[in-house]
């Protein structure tokens, strides 16, 4: 089965840096809670990752005491930074 094509002018933003500012927590953190690497986290913040496990989604939602949608949104790609 081929992957959808995504919607044109529109993309999925990952809202991780405001979510750990908010709870006043760093990148390095929320790894030791997770067990994911830093890098991998910031390939996340970073809105470079292609792909999310649902374990590591659900553990991100837990630590940071959030909802999926608190997270990822999805955005206008001219809204891009």
């Amino acid at each position: 089965m081929a992957p959808a094509d995504a919607d044109e002018g529109l993309d999925i933003h990952c809202r991780l840096d405001e979510l750990l500012a908010e709870r006043g927590m760093t990148l390095a953190r929320l790894s030791e809670i997770v067990g994911v690497t830093v890098v991998n986290l910031s390939v996340l913040k970073n809105d470079r990752a292609r792909a999310i496990r649902f374990s590591t989604l659900q553990a991100i939602c837990d630590a940071l005491d959030c909802e999926v949608g608190d997270l990822l949104v999805r955005r206008r790609a001219a809204e891009a930074t």
